[in-house]
Formats: structure tokens, C-alpha cells, sequence
């Protein structure tokens, strides 16, 4: 019993150690997230240039611009270990690149959108278009990963 209480004080005055989710919830908590979203930024960055190379593949790669979210996810998956191991590079190359990718998402999504009004009918014929044509709102996700680079390298690094 007096064990118990003894742990309940612990608790009580924060003196415990903490392991495993406790720890990830804490450090996002206390804003000290910078790694495991740097290391969430280079894995997405990845798995959406992998999708988006598919996709554009479909369409021959008719402008050269369908390049550009290809090129680039490597680049941000590069950024993102980067800024899992070094704290500088989580500060400076990280938001570089997690900037030029939110710069290529908002680009995306206005060339697709543009894609959808060059289409036989064009806006006029949204419903048919929007299902046909280039997908509205996947460069979003792109910029999503991108959005993700940057919150990391504003927050503080775990402990």
C-alpha cells in the first residue's frame, strides 16, 4: 500500500519518467515535435512523389511542369533526414525545401485547375471535367507535405 501512494505522489509531482506514447504526446504537447515531423516530412515526401510520378506517367508527362513534384519529393525526403539528425539542417535546409514544395503544391493546383478549364466544355461543364480531368485538389497534398516541413522546423526539438 505504501508503495501505491508512493507512486501516486510521483505522479502527482511530474517526477515520473515517461516512455513510449506518453513521451510523443508530451513532446507535441510542449511544442518539441522538430524530428519525428521532419522524419514524417521525408517519408511523405517520398510516398507522395512516388503517387504523383504514376499519376502523371498516365498523362505522358504532357508539361514539363508534371516534373517538378517528382523532383522535388526526394529533395524534401533528403531535407527531412536531414533535420531528423541535425538540428541546423532542421533550421535552414528543412524550411527551404519544405517552402519550395508548398510554392510547387499551390502551382499544382492552379495548373490543374487550368487543365480542368481547357477540357471540352471546360468549368461549364464542372462535374463531368472534375472527374475526368486533372484531379482538383491532389497538388494540395503535396503541399500538405510541404506545410508539414515547415511546422517542423518552427517547433522546438525533442529531448
Amino acid at each position: 500500500m505504501g508503495r501505491t501512494k508512493g507512486r501516486a505522489r510521483a505522479r502527482s509531482a511530474g517526477s515520473e519518467a515517461v516512455h513510449g506514447i506518453d513521451r510523443l504526446v508530451r513532446n507535441v504537447e510542449t511544442g518539441r515535435f522538430e524530428r519525428s515531423l521532419s522524419g514524417l516530412t521525408a517519408v511523405g515526401a517520398l510516398v507522395t512523389a512516388g503517387e504523383i510520378y504514376f499519376e502523371h506517367d498516365k498523362a505522358s508527362f504532357g508539361n514539363r511542369w508534371m516534373w517538378a513534384p517528382i523532383v522535388l519529393g526526394p529533395v524534401g525526403a533528403v531535407a527531412g533526414i536531414a533535420g531528423v539528425f541535425s538540428r541546423r539542417a532542421a533550421k535552414t535546409l528543412l524550411p527551404i525545401a519544405a517552402a519550395t514544395i508548398v510554392a510547387n503544391g499551390l502551382q499544382g493546383t492552379w495548373l490543374h485547375a487550368r487543365g480542368i478549364g481547357q477540357k471540352p466544355g471546360g468549368w461549364r461543364n464542372a462535374r463531368y471535367n472534375l472527374e475526368m480531368g486533372p484531379p482538383l485538389l491532389a497538388p494540395l497534398l503535396v503541399t500538405l507535405v510541404g506545410g508539414m516541413g515547415l511546422l517542423a522546423a518552427i517547433l522546438r526539438r525533442e529531448k
